[in-house]
């Protein structure tokens, strides 16, 4: 479980440029949950991933894990940054090993794990991303853009991070890239039940079709938080803090403005398809 706790973060503070990203925020994610942090630009959801991956030290209040304040004054930062996996925007331009193998044991290596077990992460690693073993003697500057995507992911979950934190993981992406990259995020979650799965993203469609629970920031605050149905629920709050909704959702409003009978809680495309057919089935719509 991950608490935050009061969380507050001021960049040169004391200087002419302070400028403070987080105040009092306070929230908690569940062991086994796959979360969407959403907000505009300057929300603070850069700021607080890296808090919670450690990267950054908060000016007040505390971030728990598991039970423990990692940023106390004996924590040992070494087992949080191993805990905590965190995978940037564009983390293929972080690529640079000679092969797509050696990429992908970099962190394991680091731990000072044996060549034995290196070579198992490896392969479990690249296989829960969708790499075959083919592509691991290959350049990692010979895969496509996805795969160089699902590379970078790998190298992450060969640490065997308790909490998977991605920023923007779809960003740059063509649809099927995106799709793939979405589906492996959904897996991740089926096969790995105890952990915790927290990913940013600008597009509210994505996170209808992945999230389980949405965090949203407006202000260097969280705003709301809850289910996705809960949080798509609430349209008009979203708009006023200036983030969007699911197409299929506003096309579902229209419908209802003009008095078709639909669920107002719709934010998917497969679940709008059951509404309109129930709806047609049952003689609701002229056609």
């Amino acid at each position: 479980m991950i608490k935050v706790e009061n969380i507050g973060c001021t960049y040169q503070k004391g200087t002419p440029l302070e400028h403070v990203a987080l105040k009092d925020v306070n929230v908690t994610i569940e062991d086994g949950t796959l979360t969407a942090l959403i907000g505009h630009t300057g929300s603070g959801k850069s700021t607080l991933i890296q808090l919670i991956a450690a990267l950054l030290k908060p000016t007040e209040g505390r971030i728990i894990i598991d039970g423990a304040d990692i940023n106390a004054k004996k924590a040992d930062l070494r087992r949080i940054h191993q805990t905590v996996g965190i995978v940037f925007q564009y983390p293929e331009h972080q690529l640079f090993e000679e092969t797509v193998y050696k990429d992908i044991a970099f962190g394991p290596k680091n731990m000072g794990l044996t060549d034995e077990e290196i070579e198992k992460r490896v392969k479990e690693s690249a296989s829960l991303v969708g790499l075959k073993e083919k592509h691991l003697d290959r350049s990692p500057f010979e895969l496509s853009g996805g795969q160089k995507r699902r590379a970078a992911i790998a190298g992450v979950l060969a640490m065997k991070p308790r909490v998977l934190i991605l920023d923007e993981p779809t960003a740059g992406l063509d649809p099927k890239g995106r799709d793939d990259i979405l589906r492996i995020i959904k897996d991740l979650h089926k096969k790995h039940s105890d952990m915790i799965i927290i990913f940013v993203s600008h597009s509210m469609e994505d996170v209808a079709k992945t999230a389980e629970r949405v965090i949203v920031m407006n202000e260097g605050t969280v705003t709301m938080t809850g289910s996705v149905s809960e949080v798509f629920e609430q349209s008009q709050r979203l708009r006023e803090i200036g983030l969007d909704v699911p197409q299929i959702t506003l096309l579902t409003e229209k419908l209802r403005a003009v008095g078709v009978k639909l669920p107002e809680n719709i934010y998917t495309v497969p679940y709008a398809a059951d509404a309109i057919a129930a709806l047609l089935k049952g003689g609701g719509v002229n056609v």
